[in-house]
C-alpha cells in the first residue's frame, strides 16, 4: 500500500546543516548551481530570488522559488505549460539529480537517490503530477 510522501519545510536557521548533511560541500558547489540553471533553462520566466528548501518523509530534498509566481515552461522534449513555483522547483530538482546521476562516486549515487525519492513525492499526492512528469519525459 503506498503511503503519502509529506513535504516539511526547513526553517532558515537550518537550511544550511541539512544541505550539508545530506550532500556535504557538493551542494553549493554542483547540486545547487545545477538546479538553478535547469530553472532558468525551463522557463525564460525564471529570474533568480529566493528559494525554500524541504525534506521529505521518505528521505528525500527539493528546493523551489518562494512566492506565488507561476512560471511559463517550455522544455526540450516539447512539454510548454505552466508550472508553480513548487512545481518549477521539482522539476528543475529531478533535473540536476538526474543530470549529476551520470557522474561516478558518492554523490552520483546520492543524486540518483535523490531523484527517486523526489520522484516517488511527486507521484504519491503533488498536486501538479501530470505537468512535472510531462516536463522530466
Amino acid at each position: 500500500m503506498n503511503q503519502r510522501i509529506t513535504a516539511v519545510l526547513v526553517p532558515e536557521s537550518r537550511r544550511l546543516s541539512i544541505a550539508a548533511t545530506l550532500f556535504g560541500h557538493r551542494f553549493p558547489l554542483q547540486l545547487e548551481p545545477a538546479i538553478y540553471q535547469f530553472a532558468g533553462f525551463l522557463s525564460e520566466d525564471y529570474r533568480g530570488g529566493y528559494w525554500h528548501f524541504y525534506t521529505l518523509s521518505n528521505g528525500g530534498f527539493y528546493m523551489a522559488p518562494a512566492g506565488e509566481a507561476c512560471f511559463a515552461v517550455s522544455a526540450e522534449n516539447g512539454y510548454e505549460g505552466e508550472l508553480s513555483g513548487d512545481a518549477l522547483g521539482v522539476t528543475a530538482c529531478l533535473y540536476a539529480y538526474s543530470h549529476l546521476s551520470f557522474r561516478e562516486g558518492d554523490f552520483a549515487e546520492s543524486c540518483a537517490e535523490h531523484y527517486h525519492r523526489l520522484r516517488e513525492f511527486v507521484l504519491l499526492g503533488h498536486p501538479e503530477v501530470a505537468a512535472i512528469l510531462a516536463a522530466i519525459d
